[in-house]
């Protein structure tokens, strides 16, 4: 039983609809229109939206999409090709008007198409019935029933012991037979030759038989001692010759002696310090030249990624082939031949494109984004979306395939990249601020991919734009944590000295220590942030890996309790597949786990370390693609201002570089 069915142009016209229950079916239309056709993920027909399952289908010769929808407990199996009989027959009836381009024309058109749908539906649900299971045997109608007692005893060994039994059955009929013959030849032997009939040996008795226990048992210990398990190993003159080890001796850790001098006496427990002490306020007496070149870089909002144009890539690539062609004009003339004839054999002349056209294309082209470090899955995904966005388009008369799909993928990449909603956190701040509230930014991620360190960058760029910043160190079990938070506070804080804030440190540090519960300190440091009106509250969680499920726990524990504006995944920009199965547990985790009906899971990613792989910039889209969520920040250096905003034809541009 179909709920619905609905046939729509992509400029969002609605052609005609059936609507088989009652309720709107605008809701599920949207949703698939947003998540799936507009974000470039059509490489699967299916898609769910709350108890309804829709398939559909794209029409791109006539720019139409079919959609038929279905509650998600049924399993129809005609949908498919029923999906196509209507396609075939939508466009046999009314080709005239969809050929005639123009919404007003297509408005204007009157498509009664109820019948036939309502005749393709019977046909497909008659064929469904046609093929229908056949019913169950009775029990004198199935084979067990021929049984009898006797043949359904198991013996001992089942089906091995019968195959053994019988081998020896066999074994022993060809023994006495050849004993038989043997015996019939030395009789007749003897009484021809008269010689005397030769003894026989005995055969050797298999296994124990025969043997007392006694044998069987001596038998046994000596196999034992020649296998190395079971005898008594006898003693080395050096084994014997050597004393007894002394018992160890039990060795109490002393204080740590640095290699400069002096001993650690320092306390790493911080719980009973005062927050607002001078040792953690105070700037720092190391010189900062250094630092201070980086004021006023961060105003505003974020330089994006460098963009290398392609077409710059081309030009260099057309000076090449003209220094080469002037140095040698012979083979240039060949191989300039060779290139217009090979030009002309990839045109397409007016003709729809097909799957096998674009086959050879996409399989180079999934083989060079899994190169360029994108997951295999996502990048099968991405190749199958543009084949059905290109299957059946028609394509024109001086265009090649591989220019046509690597055009289309192209499109379909910076599409995924591009943000689907605002991201502005500078506005996001001055609202929170304007309700006399804090902005509370989490980050969540894996070891060592630059949580504290892409914290510290983000702290600078708010503070660059006056703002105040409080620091949560929720980071209780890894050492070090804390003392590498209070290290970047001192150092933006002598960046901005506290006198250009009426003598109130731009950044501040709120920690309890190691050992303590991190959704506590965060409550207690968001609580501290609004009732001392700092503007932003950045909380700094532990490292922990996607599969460790009881700090998944406290980490879903933290993000409900506390409800932040922001959950931001630090991920690096090396990762592979791997991104894909950490964003995945992460966001399953802050689901399973959460407290609430609509559980906090990841709203944006921070890409890191996007300066060490070249092109390889596959993992932002491994990243994007899989949650659906913009890439926030991109780390790009060392220092404070190695900030940028994702640019995304420049990753696209990056990324199809050959």
């Amino acid at each position: 039983m179909l709920d619905f069915f609905t046939i729509f142009s992509k400029g969002g016209l609605v052609l005609w609809c059936f609507q088989g229950v009652n309720g709107s079916f605008t809701g599920p239309v949207n949703a698939l229109i947003r998540s799936v056709i507009l974000q470039e993920r059509s490489g699967s027909n299916l898609f769910t939206h709350d108890a309804l399952s829709l398939k559909y289908k794209l029409d791109n010769e006539f720019e139409l999409v079919f959609v038929v929808g279905f509650q998600k407990i049924l399993t129809l199996t005609y949908v498919d090709k029923f999906l196509d009989d209507v396609q075939l027959r939508f466009r046999d009836r009314y080709k005239n008007q969809l050929e005639q381009k123009g919404a007003m024309k297509l408005l204007n058109g009157s498509f009664q198409f109820q019948d036939d749908f309502q005749q393709l539906l019977r046909e497909a649900e008659e064929s469904t019935k046609a093929c229908a299971p056949a019913p169950m045997k009775t029990f004198k109608q199935s084979q067990k029933s021929q049984k009898t007692v006797k043949s359904m005893i198991e013996t001992r060994g089942g089906e091995k012991g019968k195959e053994k039994e019988s081998n020896k059955k066999s074994k022993n009929v060809k023994k006495e037979a050849s004993a038989a013959e043997g015996d019939g030849d030395s009789t007749r032997g003897g009484t021809q030759s008269g010689l005397p009939k030769k003894s026989s040996p005995k055969p050797q008795e298999n296994g124990n038989e025969g043997l007392t226990p006694e044998e069987i048992k001596r038998n046994q210990q000596e196999f034992f001692r020649r296998m190395g398990g079971g005898g008594a190993k006898k003693p080395s003159s050096s084994s014997s010759s050597k004393s007894p080890k002394p018992e160890k001796l039990q060795r109490v850790k002393g204080n740590r002696e640095w290699v400069m001098g002096g001993t650690n006496t320092k306390e790493l427990d911080y719980s009973n310090k005062d927050m607002n002490g001078s040792q953690d306020t105070l700037p720092a007496t190391k010189d900062n030249a250094e630092d201070l070149k980086q004021l006023g870089q961060m105003k505003g909002d974020l330089r994006s990624v460098d963009y290398e144009s392609s077409e710059e890539e081309e030009e260099d690539e057309e000076v090449v082939v003209s220094a080469a062609a002037a140095a040698n004009p012979s083979k240039s003339s060949s191989k300039s031949f060779r290139g217009v004839f090979g030009m002309l054999k990839g045109l397409v002349g007016s003709k729809s494109l097909s799957q096998e056209d674009m086959e050879p294309v996409l399989d180079k082209l999934r083989d060079h984004l899994i190169a360029k470090n994108v997951a295999a899955d996502i990048a099968s995904k991405l190749c199958e979306s543009v084949a059905k966005k290109l299957e059946g388009k028609v394509m024109g008369t001086f265009t090649t395939v591989t220019s046509t799909v690597k055009q289309a993928l192209q499109d379909s990449l910076v599409q995924i990249l591009q943000p689907k909603r605002r991201v502005d956190i500078l506005r996001d701040v001055m609202e929170a601020r304007a309700q006399r509230r804090p902005f509370v930014v989490t980050f969540c991620g894996v070891n060592g991919v630059g949580k504290s360190t892409n914290l510290a960058k983000i702290s600078f760029w708010l503070i660059e734009n006056g703002f105040s910043v409080l620091i949560a160190a929720c980071d209780t079990f890894r050492a070090g944590a804390v003392e590498q938070l209070r290290t970047h506070q001192r150092r933006l804080n002598s960046m901005h000295p506290p006198e250009e804030n009426g003598g109130r440190p731009r950044v501040q540090l709120y920690e309890k220590g190691y050992g303590k519960d991190a959704a506590g300190i965060a409550m207690e440091a968001i609580a501290y942030a609004r009732s001392h009106s700092f503007d932003v509250v950045l909380v700094d969680t532990a490292g922990r890996m996607q599969d460790n499920a009881p700090l998944m726990v406290a980490l879903a524990k933290l993000i409900a309790v506390n409800m932040p504006d922001l959950v931001l995944f630090v991920g690096e920009a090396l990762v592979g597949n791997e991104a894909v199965d950490q964003l995945v547990k992460f966001n399953q985790a802050l689901a399973d786990h959460s407290m609430s009906d609509k559980p906090r899971i990841i709203d944006g990613i921070v890409l890191t370390k996007f300066d060490t792989i070249d092109d390889k910039v596959g993992a932002a889209i491994s990243m994007t693609y899989i949650t659906g969520q913009p890439i926030v920040f991109v780390g790009t250096g060392q220092t404070y201002s190695d900030l940028r905003s994702l640019n995304a034809r420049a990753v696209v541009s990056a990324l199809m570089k050959a």
